[in-house]
């Protein structure tokens, strides 16, 4: 926290905040608000959530979506969004919403490796994710290409997946069987309220716009090439993962 408190923040002119809301606010504008606003503050960009959108039967949301929150934890994103915002026009603000974040230790493969993958079957209920690496190469872009006021981004890979169909190809990967397969019902009463809440919405997320905008494609468009990556496996030219040898060939296991 000391280190956090002791940022100049009047002088900075680029700030990428990550905290999620803390007491219904949100932490970096709590501290450093009033700073920021008389500074030389010229480009925000501030970490949301595509739970902002709420429920939507399974149905596509674009950047021009309006935010429709369900759960407390969306209101209060959508109110820290909002707060960011206010910073235009003065300062160019972007709020990336990002969706459900992977990677390295934080991954279906460490979910299996530790014993706590599961196989749901509840077909149809698909979700959108998202690499951290990615995340990170649209702030980077988004740092060089500032929008003209309030800008939205959405973070999230070209492929909406059932969790099961994530959880089989880590399995793959790990060269393991997968989980027996488990009906949501009977895998719900062992969720907490917290995961339950995420399982009670359905929407796929598309980021065109977003890469047209900062003019990238993501490094992992879907969930296959990232486990694979994470896995330290290469993806095959069939689409499915592969092995990767010694001389850096890619083979099919």
């Amino acid at each position: 926290m000391a280190a956090f408190t002791a940022v100049d923040a009047a002088a900075a002119e680029a700030v990428v905040a990550t905290a999620p809301p803390d007491g219904g606010t949100d932490p970096v504008l709590a501290v450093h608000g009033p700073a920021l606003a008389r500074g030389g503050l010229r480009h925000a960009i501030y970490l949301s959530t595509t739970g902002v959108y709420g429920d939507r039967g399974g149905a596509w949301v674009d950047e021009a979506s309006d935010p429709r929150p369900m759960q407390p934890r969306s209101v209060l994103r959508l109110a820290v969004e909002r707060a960011w915002a206010a910073l235009a026009p003065e300062t160019a603000v972007d709020l990336c919403r990002t969706s459900g974040i992977y990677g390295p230790g934080r991954s279906a493969l460490d979910e299996l490796r530790a014993g706590r993958g599961r196989r749901i079957d509840k077909p149809g209920h698909v979700f959108s994710r998202t690499h951290r690496d990615d995340i990170a190469r649209a702030v980077v872009a988004a740092l060089a290409r500032p929008p003209g006021g309030v800008r939205v981004l959405h973070l999230a890979d070209d492929e909406p997946a059932e969790p099961r169909a994530v959880t089989e190809a880590a399995a793959r990967l790990l060269g393991i069987a997968p989980p027996p397969l488990v009906t949501f019902a009977e895998a719900a009463r062992a969720m907490s309220p917290l995961a339950l809440s995420f399982w009670s919405e359905r929407r796929r997320v598309s980021a065109a716009a977003t890469k047209a905008a900062l003019r990238i494609e993501w490094r992992y468009p879907t969930y296959r090439e990232g486990l694979a990556a994470i896995a330290g496996h290469r993806v095959g030219r069939s689409g499915e993962p592969g092995r990767a040898d010694q001389a850096g060939r890619t083979f099919q296991g």
